[in-house]
Formats: structure tokens, sequence, C-alpha cells
């Protein structure tokens, strides 16, 4: 066992403090004791958490590494600490909302993962709910000094997150509304007090949401951008935050044109293999979906089949492929209580007492799914994808600290990984039925668009001579997408709004991908330079054993 070295401690420090800077995060941690607690979002709230990442940084530079482990920490933290102050100086939180991962999601979306089932649970969800106007405030204080320095988001962003607050200030359709009568602590009604202060809570949260669709209405968007592209300036910042990397982006993009191509044309070729001589995509999409063997009918068969598919998974490849130790063989398959058609993971608590879970938001009045759609997404999701590759980090507390193990977190390595895990299964075999292997194909054309839109739209690059030449724009876009990601338009209209509002985020799942298997190529190299036999075990354990890291760290720690 590891002992714990000063590194180690100022990690341990830097993550106590910054869970009690933002409550949210706590719960998303499993951490008690910050349930009932809202988040600072004001710009007193924001120079608070600069003010602790300088702190941290200067203690790291009195601080000597004493192993490897340790300079793994120091570039991880030096990376993503530095590039948080670097963004916080220019201002990037004073224009922070967007249509999927902004404070505004944030604040409702936290109550999904508190635990609902005791009255004290329930007395936190009330107490939180009724924190809500003061973190509303304090992010209406934070955009309206992005308005005096004239940084503002899109008014693309801005109008959507109006639709957004609006609708959470329903009385009647809120989120608010339906959850907190909806409390059943131990199984009961609430007492009338407890009763009462939901109610009173969930009005506070609606008011405060209504409010903030006021500001965005009367204010930020008589001055918000006009323009979606984000510049190159703020796009290279955002990639590294997202990659870890960085990464040049003209050649990336001229990379993910030719990454579309080629898949675009492996898929076309399968569909032909699956529909007959000639077939479109279009065909086989329509074969595959028309063939009742893969066919699901209700949430009850959707998540009973996700749950044996990543029981199988994960039995099939453990002691072969990867050993997975026994905490990680718990992963919970849910329906999640959100309806917005998203699939995603959360990962365990650091006790395991919360096992890792796999959710899926089924979208209103869907019944019927196509399994082969997503297997792959099951591979992703759960093992070998995040659910290994987060589990792993977390078991692995006896060499990583609690910085490591769950705050160091990035999509390019996260994402990158199961992008890479899903080809992985392809490798090992599981994708062999033409019909799961077309799924996978979709899923990776999806993302390879994603790296040529998002590039395209926000570095001003042109687009394609079909499409009417020029500089990409959201209707460019938006017909790329069309000719190539084969979901409904709702779904459509929804990723495109998220790439033109979270700039350099989509892309770093096809980049990361593209990273790991640049690194596992890298390291095979060097193993045979070395007179070795490249295990490909071994690899994974190695890599999977660092935790999550920026990818330009990973590559230093596995390749040198």
């Amino acid at each position: 066992m590891r002992e714990a070295t000063p590194i180690d401690a100022i990690a341990e420090d830097h993550t106590r403090a910054l869970v009690d800077l933002v409550p949210t995060l706590a719960t998303s941690l499993g951490v008690p004791g910050r349930d009932h607690l809202v988040d600072d979002l004001s710009p007193a709230g924001g120079r608070a958490l600069a003010d602790l990442n300088r702190a941290t940084l200067a203690k790291l530079d009195a601080a000597t590494p004493v192993d490897a482990t340790d300079e793994v920490t120091v570039a991880a933290l030096r990376d993503r600490l530095g590039l948080a102050i670097e963004s916080f100086d220019a201002g990037d939180h004073l224009r922070d909302l967007n249509n999927i991962a902004s404070p505004l999601q944030g604040l409702r979306d936290i109550f999904d993962l508190m635990p609902h089932e005791t009255s004290e649970h329930w007395a936190n969800i009330a107490a939180r709910m009724a924190g809500l106007p003061g973190a509303i405030d304090g992010y209406i204080e934070t955009l309206r000094g992005g308005i005096a320095a004239h940084n503002t988001p899109a008014i693309r962003q801005v109008e959507l997150a109006i639709a957004e607050s609006a609708g959470l200030a329903d009385a009647e359709a809120s989120f608010f509304t339906t959850f907190a009568e909806g409390a059943r602590p131990d199984g009961a009604a609430p007492t009338a007090a407890l009763a009462g202060d939901l109610a009173a809570g969930a009005a506070a949260a609606r008011e405060a949401l209504g409010r903030f669709s006021e500001f965005l209405r009367a204010e930020l968007a008589r001055v918000a951008r006009p323009e979606d592209a984000a510049g190159r300036d703020l796009y290279q910042r955002m990639s590294r935050l997202f990659v870890g990397a960085t990464i040049d982006l003209d050649e990336t993009y001229a990379w993910g044109v030719e990454e579309l191509a080629r898949v675009s044309a492996e898929q076309e070729a399968l569909a032909r293999e699956i529909a007959g001589p000639g077939a479109s995509v279009a065909d086989a999409v329509a074969a595959l979906d028309r063939d009742p063997s893969r066919q699901l009918h209700g949430t009850d068969a959707l998540k009973a089949w996700m749950q044996e598919t990543s029981d199988a998974a994960l039995n099939a490849l453990d002691g072969v492929h990867f050993d997975i130790p026994a905490p990680l063989h718990n992963l919970e398959c849910m329906i999640a209580p959100t309806q917005n058609g998203g699939i995603y993971y959360t990962g365990p608590t650091d006790d395991f007492s919360r096992p890792g879970r796999m959710w899926w938001s089924v979208p209103p009045g869907v019944t019927t799914f196509n399994t082969w759609r997503e297997k792959t997404t099951v591979y992703h999701e759960g093992v070998p994808g995040h659910h290994l590759q987060l589990g792993q980090a977390v078991y692995n507390a006896d060499e990583l600290n609690w910085w490591r193990r769950q705050i160091c977190w990035l999509s390019g390595h996260g994402e990158g990984w199961a992008l890479y895990a899903e080809r992985l299964m392809e490798e090992f075999g599981f994708l062999d039925d033409p019909g799961d292997r077309f799924g996978m194909l979709d899923a990776q054309r999806l993302r390879a668009t994603r790296v040529v839109l998002d590039l395209g739209v926000h570095l001003g690059k042109p687009a394609f001579d079909r499409y009417g030449g020029g500089t990409w724009d959201a209707d460019k876009a938006w017909q790329l997408l069309v000719d190539n990601v084969n979901m409904d338009e709702g779904f459509l209209r929804f990723e495109l709004n998220r790439y033109l509002g979270w700039p350099g985020q989509a892309p770093s799942y096809k980049v990361g991908q593209r990273i790991w298997e640049q690194i596992r190529a890298d390291a095979a190299a060097a193993a045979a330079g070395r007179g070795e036999e490249f295990s490909l075990k071994d690899f994974h354990s190695r890599a999977l054993n660092l935790g999550s890291l920026p990818l330009d760290v990973l590559r230093g720690a596995l390749v040198g």
C-alpha cells in the first residue's frame, strides 16, 4: 500500500475546500453534510474558486514529488488549475449560459442525484429549493458582469434559456412542483410541516426561475452576441479544457473530414450487407427497425435488457481482457426521472455505498426501443466504458488521492475512452452481429460529424460545396447533421444547439478516441523497441489505474 505524500495532502486539501465552496459537487460525489446548500454563483463565488486554485498552485510550487504517482498528480493539477485560472481571467464564466451544461441546468439536475429516501433527505431537498433564489441572484450578477464587459453568450443560447427557465417557473408544469408533490419519505406521505416546507421550497424555486427568465428576456437578450461562432481564442481554450491536450485545430478539422468520410463508407458497405445490393443506410435502418427480434416494448423491458446486456459484458470480459474488482460488478441500470432522451452514467461514491449507475432518460411517448441502436451504448456507458473506467479509479484509492479519483475528469479522456471501448468490443468480437455493428458505426458517424460541425462553425471553416460553400453556419450545420445522423428531428435540434453553445466539448469524444488509439500504438511501439511483448490487458490496467487525466499527461505517464 502506497503511503500518502505531501503532494497527496495538497490535493486532498484542495478537494475538501472545493466541496465546501461547491455544495452541489459534494452531492454528486456522495459527500454528506452539504445537501441543503446551494452554490455561490456570484462574482464573489467565482473569485473564491480562482483564489483556491491559485493557492493550491503556490503550494505545489513549494513541494517536491517523491514518486511517479506524485509527478502525475502535479502535472495534472497544474494543467487543470492553471487552465481554470486562465479561463477565469479571460472572463469565460461571465458568458456561461447554454442549453445543456451551464449553471441553469446544474441548479435543476442536481436534484436527480440527491438522496430521497428519508424525511431528513426531503428536508434537505426543501432547503436546497428554498436556497435557489440566492443562487439565481448570484448568477444574474455574474451575467450582468458579462454585459458590462461586452462578453455575452450568443442570442440563440439566451433564447433557449428563456424558454427553459420559464418552463421551470410554470406552476403546473415545473419539475419542482411535481418533485415536491411526489415526496414519499420512508414510503409514506410527508408530515404536514415537511410538506409545507417542500411546497414553499418549490414555490421559491419557481419564482427564482421566473425572475431569471425575465432577466434574460429584458436584459441579456438585448445585448447577446448575434453570432454562434465562439472564435479561435475561446475555442482553443475550451478544447484544452475538454481534451487535456493542445491540438492543432486546423489539422484536426481536416482529419475530422477524412474520418467522417471513412466511417460513412464503412457504414454504407455494411448497409448493403444488411439490406441487399444497392441498399442505402436508410434502407438498412428500416430493415433493422422492422426486425421484431431487435425490439423492446416498455421501459421495464428496456431496463431489464440494459441490465442483462451490461452484466453479460462484465462477466465475459472479467479475467480475460480486464481484471475487474468485485465492487465494480454492481452496476445498476436505471430509467432516469428526466425525459430528455439522454443516456448517461453516474459514478460510485468513494465507499461504493452508491454504486455506479447507467441512466436512460426516455422521452415522453416513446415506448418502443431498438436494441441494434443501443447495444454499443450499453458498452459505452457500462463495461468496458465509463463504469470500468471511473469505477477503477475509485477502487484504486490506495494509489490515487481524492482529487485524482473523483475530481479530475475530462471528456477527452472519459468519453474518448468510452468510444475507444466501443471499438474494443468490436475488436473482441462482441459486435459481430451486423445490426449491432451497424449501430456502433452509426454512433461513430455521429461523433465524426461533431468534429466537422463544431470546429467548422466555431472557427469559420469553409463549408462543403454541396451545402453552398461559404463558411459553416447553423443552417449548413443542420443539413450536415440531417445527412449523417440517424435520429429524430427533436434530438438533432437539441444536439445542434448544444454544439453551438458549448464549443469544443462534442469533438472531444472523437478526438479523445483518436488520442487513446495513438497512445496505445505508441506504447506498443515502445515495447517493441525494448524487445518486449506488448500486452493489451496490461496496458489497459496501467491506464485505468491512473484515473482520468489530461491526455497529454496520460501520454507522458504511459509512453514517456
